[in-house]
């Protein structure tokens, strides 16, 4: 009798492809599916010759070759398609099988379609994998969601492929429903932010220091040996330091302009719905926007006058002033992303382990960094931790990293290098440690135009009130009537 495959996967693109071969080699047998069937024939006859793999060529012998109950995975481009295979699958299972989608979805598309597909007698999980191509061959970083029931269907096989940190997989049950893709939006959200920051870092070595491709990847591999150290200063420090065969350093010869797929934008606009003040990412976001203008800025360039670059400080303790800075913003980077999860999780009834998330970025994803076992401790010592701000470690390390953090935004806005993830996470944090901000006066015209009332200085809160400011309004306030 034929053997049947442990899980089966439609979509033999490049994540697909190398997750596939994780499973494999991890002794799974696994049953491969693609839309363009010539894939699958070119896969078991390429990199899949000779390994445990069984080649299908639709959807129905997809499901008819996999071991009960079924377990299907989706790696597809969000969306429709998601949608479409659902509905191809849904004929060919029995009650009790799994539907999982490993895409990049949006959160709300996985709240629907769990739903949806459980009331068809199935379950369903949407799990964010992140690591790339590298990391879905080696162990990437996995955040699932969705039915629980089908956590103890699909834990063998996800906490098996997935990436270790300490020996504990980078992978747990994250919630209900939407949960697990919404902690990889933020994940991608916050690896907005990262490279945000490390870009204007970088920007702000070669314009204003002047210094050389080499010399940047050599600031970069130092910083790597400190708290600093991550995948993401890592990538940076072999960037810099790479040449073509003409002796060029190609990051010379990248064109200015940035793409996105839409994660980062997710991620403000959730924060938006759930009034998080999720500035930096924000700004990353924006920046990228702004890169993508490069026509509309070469014309600007030539129309306006920068100032002259000028630096006379202690180059090496400027750089130092600039590690700070960058340390700093990505603990308000972070912090704002916890408090994104937090609201979200008031909001949808999940119940997140904030630091089983650290934990599962550890390792295999792409803002992997020792940081983040910092932040895990942060949670384990206190679960209810309201800002990471307010942690011990962090607190002293963002008080500490304070005046060379505000030399640096000083330095580079007088030279005309625009740091709007540097700037905006200072103001963020200014901002936090106020403990009073001009809002009573925001307050005050909110009421002077719209009678949208204000609280008051020693009076309980909830208790509000209207000036008739002119003299020509009434007593009643926007409070008070329904529009």
């Amino acid at each position: 009798m034929k053997k049947l495959a442990d899980i089966g996967l439609i979509g033999l693109a490049v994540m697909g492809e190398n997750l596939v071969l994780n499973m494999e080699s991890k002794g799974f047998t696994v049953a491969v599916y693609n839309r363009t069937v010539a894939k699958v024939d070119n896969f078991t006859a390429g990199r899949g010759k000779g390994k445990n793999f069984i080649g299908c060529h639709s959807v129905e012998e997809l499901c008819q070759s996999l071991e009960r109950p079924r377990k299907v995975m989706m790696l597809v481009k969000a969306g429709q398609a998601v949608d479409d295979f659902i509905e191809q699958i849904i004929p060919f299972l029995e009650p009790g099988d799994v539907i999982i989608d490993g895409g990049n979805t949006h959160f709300p598309d996985t709240v629907r379609r769990t739903a949806y597909v459980e009331s068809k007698g199935l379950l369903y999980v949407g799990t964010g994998v992140s690591g790339g191509e590298e990391g879905a061959l080696l162990g990437p970083s996995m955040m699932p969601g969705g039915s629980p029931a089908a956590w103890a269907l699909v834990k063998p096989v996800f906490q098996a492929i997935c990436a270790k940190s300490d020996g504990e997989p980078c992978c747990d049950w994250v919630g209900e429903n939407g949960a697990g893709h919404f902690v990889k939006m933020v994940h991608n959200g916050i690896e907005y932010g990262d490279m945000q920051l490390i870009c204007e870092a970088y920007h702000i070595l070669k314009d204003v220091l002047g210094m050389s491709a080499a010399e940047m990847s050599e600031v970069f591999a130092e910083w790597n040996r400190t708290e600093l150290d991550s995948y993401l200063i890592e990538i940076t420090r072999d960037i810099l330091g790479y040449k073509d065969d003409k002796g060029q350093y190609v990051v010379d010869t990248i064109l200015d302009t940035a793409g996105q797929k839409g994660t980062g934008k997710w991620t403000g606009i959730s924060a938006l719905d759930l009034g998080v003040p999720l500035t930096l990412i924000g700004e990353a976001v924006f920046a990228r926007c702004l890169s993508a203008q490069k026509e509309e800025r070469v014309v600007a360039s030539k129309k306006f006058t920068a100032p002259p670059i000028t630096f006379h400080g202690d180059r090496k303790a400027f750089i130092n002033d600039l590690k700070a800075a960058l340390y700093a913003s990505k603990i308000v980077s972070y912090a704002q992303g916890y408090l994104l999860m937090r609201e979200a999780a008031k909001e949808f009834k999940w119940n997140l382990n904030y630091g089983g998330i650290a934990l599962m970025w550890r390792g295999g994803c792409i803002i992997r960094s020792v940081f983040l076992g910092k932040i895990k401790e942060a949670f384990d010592k206190n679960s209810e931790l309201p800002n990471l701000l307010l942690d011990p470690y962090f607190g002293e390390k963002i008080q500490g990293a304070q005046e060379g953090w505000r030399r640096v935004v000083v330095s580079a806005m007088a030279n005309g290098i625009p740091v709007p993830a540097l700037a905006t996470a200072l103001n963020y944090f200014d901002g936090y440690r106020s403990e009073r901000l001009p809002a009573n006066l925001l307050q005050a015209q909110r009421d002077y135009f719209g009678a949208h009332t204000y609280e008051q200085v020693g009076h309980p809160r909830g208790e509000f009130f209207h000036t008739n400011w002119t003299g020509r309004g009434g007593d009643t306030a926007a409070s008070t009537y329904t529009v």
